[in-house]
């Protein structure tokens, strides 16, 4: 086989990166030299690669300061309505060459760094990934950012600047184990610390009830520093803004407490206040009802709603005062979007200082902050339901707990008046849970408190009206929405996979890196050879682009022919990783049985981490590395089947895999995944999606024809069905020879020869306690997976399926929910006018 083309290569014949005009070349190794020379103080001949990581990093983001400058001042003359996305988790990834694709600046910076006898790819390999989300909620606000940049609405990220991010995972002997992810020890070339705009944050303390209106006093201070990180759009000049929040204690920290002496413990006891920024909380769908998480949650919301003020109040168009006193008009100008319950303290905090702070009167100011509020819906396990203990809130945030009182006793006298008598339905929509311990439940408060809830795919809002908030939208039904999630096609095309973009631009142009609705002009090209050739070229090469980075990293080798089977994501039960190993255990019994069979070799590869405190999902990935290490290892199978798990899962190794993957493994229990936004990334990179009717999939399989998937096992209504008569595993494991076969494999420590009892647990809960019913889609999905067999036979009808799946990928840009959320929630039309490249004069 012909040695693929590298990277670098490639991308010097791709138009989309922007022509390396001479002149731009020039400036950037001129710019580079100087940033090695003056920013990082180094010679040549001592410069590290990371020195010259760093140098190019302050050469593009010199290129990003006019532009962001200019934006901002923009926003400030026009007065559009603004956005703010406040969320807990931003899993942004990488950020130099997404900078370099949205600039069009690849190509330049390609020719400049390999003039300079160095490697683009080398160095973009060097930086950390900005880690600081778990999974799919956290990496949906970054390509919201990224979108809302591209569309040009003056929208703004709120988070928090965590010191540590996910956790690094490491493999030792087939066990997770977490190492901490000291992201910033290097530096962050990408951020501009704000000192000016620091603002002080309010714990603890008591209540005060007066004449002149309500006190919170003798409270603890916490200082919020600003980092602001810049967001350019796609080529259009808009530069917007994500400011991350960093904990500082302030310098009379403890020494007024009359501590004599105590100076030197003052000073150490800075690290309370400041741990509040200090480390990531690694769950994925489960709530920890932690002290230190609600501080955290808090301080995000007090830091952000100050600067919305401030920046509501100081706005200079329309307005001939030099400073807006009126709140009429927020929520004309301020737009809040509440990134699941976590920053739900948002609806109390802008009560508590319209009323206390700014004295305007309560009922004005609820109806200010409805209209201000919306909040998104990411899911309906109900462990992962944010229930904070009323004494926690008692202690904490004395004043946020009077007003939920008094929101909640408004929201139930209202019910009251409407369902006279009906006390369950006033117990089931309380914001306060009565029991052993009174809680608050956050759902309910953002419900009250927003003027539009959505779920995030059309299956997941359904269950949301008709089960989640089922008396809500009784209520108000025209609260309720579907915003289906979606993508940045830069990133996760563009960026991640340069030779299918050119393919596609080759054929229709490149108008749908910004409209991901043309890829429909691939469909009647479905048939072309050329096109069949090109797209199972592009495929081939990457498979065995990732086949090196797999030997060089992991030093495992795989069959680059063999089918890619990956199954990516957070390990979780209702994720059903477990239902992948029962597959993968049945094809090696099948090859045991009869080698002589003609198997279709695959790659079967599962990464993905595991909350540190569960130890299911602990269990499951040494589960698939045991599996890995009796399958890999028989001498009978040879490579026609691999296990690998893919170690530390995160943004940019998911940018490796995916345009690598042929199969991509969607199969969640139905009704458990409220969207999933891996399961789009794959579509759009050419692999084939074998999956339940669930979360996004649904509409996947509606835009592509659900026979271009493969689509398989129990639909909501079966699911409910099977709830309603009583599951039973043992049922399916008495009736299924090859299940029983696994299970007991599993069981009784085949796979773990050392220790025959590891996995007991595991086999235990699927037989008597399973919620997610991996039994029941057993034989639909073995069947099913026959099917990708037969299908992967014959290259040119899957890679027509494949072209098919691409061509149908349009819906799910996140450029297309974020119009969405504009039109139907924000009241901000993206605006068509462009902000002028800092080169221009300005009107």
């Amino acid at each position: 086989m012909a040695k693929p083309l590298t990277d670098g290569e490639r991308r010097k014949q791709i138009s989309v990166r922007g022509l390396a005009g001479l002149g731009d070349v020039a400036e950037v190794r001129k710019s580079f030299n100087r940033h090695l020379h003056f920013t990082l103080v180094k010679d040549r001949n001592v410069a590290t690669r990371r020195d010259y990581y760093l140098a190019l990093a302050h050469t593009v983001r010199d290129h990003l300061v006019g532009r962001w400058i200019r934006t901002q001042q923009r926003y400030y003359e026009r007065d559009p309505k603004r956005i703010y996305y406040l969320s807990l988790e931003f899993y942004m990834g990488r950020t130099l060459q997404n900078t370099m694709v949205n600039l069009g600046l690849q190509n330049a910076c390609d020719e400049a760094i390999y003039q300079l006898g160095l490697d683009l790819e080398e160095l973009e390999e060097i930086e950390e990934d900005a880690g600081l989300g778990n999974g799919g909620l956290g990496r949906l606000a970054a390509c919201f950012l990224d979108s809302m940049a591209t569309l040009g609405l003056a929208a703004y990220g709120y988070g928090i600047r965590y010191e540590f991010g996910i956790f690094n995972q490491k493999i030792v002997n087939g066990w997770q184990v977490e190492e901490a992810d000291d992201w910033l020890r290097y530096g962050n070339p990408w951020e501009k610390a704000r000192p000016e705009y620091m603002l002080p944050v309010h714990f603890y303390g008591r209540v005060e009830h007066s004449p002149e209106g309500v006190r919170w006093l003798d409270t603890q201070v916490v200082l919020a520093m600003p980092y602001d990180t810049p967001v350019p759009g796609y080529k259009n000049d808009t530069v917007n803004t994500m400011r991350l929040w960093s904990a500082k204690a302030p310098n009379d920290f403890k020494l007024h407490d009359f501590n004599v002496g105590g100076y030197i413990e003052a000073v150490l006891d800075r690290n309370l206040a400041e741990n509040i920024s200090r480390v990531l909380y690694p769950n994925d769908n489960f709530f920890e009802g932690k002290e230190l998480r609600l501080k955290q949650e808090y301080f995000v919301v007090a830091a952000t709603l100050q600067d919305i003020i401030r920046r509501f109040k100081s706005s200079k168009f329309g307005c001939r005062d030099p400073v807006r006193t009126s709140f009429e008009t927020f929520p004309d100008k301020v737009a809040i979007q509440l990134n699941d319950t976590h920053p739900a303290l948002a609806i109390p905090e802008l009560m508590r200082i319209l009323v206390d702070v700014e004295k305007v009167d309560w009922g004005k100011a609820w109806e200010i902050t409805k209209k201000t509020c919306a909040y998104t819906n990411h899911t309906v396990l109900p462990e992962a339901l944010e229930r904070w203990p009323v004494s926690m809130f008692e202690k904490l945030l004395p004043r946020h707990l009077d007003i939920i009182y008094a929101i909640n006793q408004r929201h139930l006298d209202h019910v009251a008046a409407l369902f006279p008598g009906d006390v369950d339905r006033l117990r089931r929509m309380s914001v306060i849970e009565e029991g052993d311990c009174k809680r608050i439940n956050m759902a309910h408060l953002c419900v009250i408190g927003s003027h539009a809830v959505n779920g995030v795919a059309r299956i997941h809002s359904e269950i949301v009206r008709q089960s989640v908030f089922k008396d809500f939208y009784e209520l108000e039904p025209e609260k309720f929405q579907n915003k289906t999630n979606g993508i940045t096609p830069r990133r996760w095309l563009l960026l991640c996979n340069p030779g299918l973009a050119e393919t596609i631009v080759e054929r229709i142009g490149e108008g749908f890196l910004t409209d991901l609705s043309q890829l429909k002009k691939l469909l009647p090209l479905v048939g072309d050879e050329a096109l069949i050739r090109d797209v199972a070229q592009v495929k081939q090469e990457n498979k065995v682009k990732f086949s090196a980075f797999l030997e060089k990293q992991y030093g495992v080798k795989v069959n680059p022919s063999s089918m890619f089977d990956v199954h990516v994501k957070r390990i979780h039960e209702y994720k059903r990783q477990l239902l992948n190993c029962l597959h993968v255990v049945t094809l090696y019994n099948r090859i045991k049985k009869d080698p002589t069979q003609a198997f279709v070799p695959r790659t079967v590869m599962i990464g993905g981490k595991a909350a540190p405190g569960y130890h299911m999902a602990k269990k499951i990935i040494k589960l698939v590395t045991s599996i890995g290490d009796i399958v890999n290892h028989d001498p009978i199978v040879g490579d026609r089947l691999k296990v690998i798990f893919l170690e530390n899962y995160r943004v940019s190794l998911a940018e490796k895999v995916i345009p690598a993957a042929d199969l991509s493994q969607q199969i969640s229990t139905a009704g458990t995944e409220a969207s999933g936004t891996g399961n789009m990334k794959f579509m759009l990179n050419g692999a084939l999606t074998i999956g339940t009717m669930d979360g996004a999939n649904v509409e996947m399989a509606e835009e592509a024809g659900a026979e271009n998937l493969f689509i398989f096992g129990l639909r909501v209504e079966d699911v409910e069905a099977l709830d309603r008569k009583g599951y039973n595993a043992h049922e399916y494991y008495n009736r299924l020879p090859e299940l029983q076969q696994a299970v007991d494999q599993i069981n009784s420590g085949f796979f773990s020869p050392r220790e025959p009892d590891c996995f007991k647990d595991v086999v235990n809960m699927l037989l008597n306690h399973d919620r997610f019913k991996v039994f029941a889609d057993y034989e639909a999905y073995v069947a099913c997976q026959a099917q990708v067999d037969q299908l992967y036979r014959n290259p040119k009808e899957w890679t027509k399926k494949v072209i098919r799946n691409i061509a149908c990928s349009g819906k799910f840009s996140s450029d297309r929910t974020i119009t969405e959320y504009a039109r139907d929630i924000w009241g901000a039309e993206p605006p068509a006018l462009q902000t002028p490249p800092p080169s221009l004069p300005r009107d």
